[in-house]
């Protein structure tokens, strides 16, 4: 076993080259981010959106003079009339 020991001193392993991706390489990246950039900005926008949305609809019904509660109210009054 003994003779199977390196005394010498040590060789320094080979660098490893960085291959240049191929087009295709770049381009699967390139949409792999892509995705990953849409489905968090739809996950901010989405819920603005909404919120937007809902603010708008409850500004115009108070420019009009209603709420929603108000409607909602005269929906079931038609309801149970029937």
């Amino acid at each position: 076993m003994t003779t199977d020991l390196h005394e010498g001193p040590l060789e320094a392993a080979p660098t490893i080259t960085k291959v240049k991706p191929t087009w295709r390489e770049q381009r699967r990246a390139r949409r792999r981010r892509r995705v990953w950039f849409e489905e968090i900005l739809a996950w901010i926008l989405v819920p603005v959106i909404i919120v937007g949305c809902y603010w708008a609809v409850e500004v115009a019904l108070n420019a009009v003079g209603t709420s929603s509660s108000a409607i909602i109210d005269g929906i079931r009054t038609i309801n149970a009339s029937r």
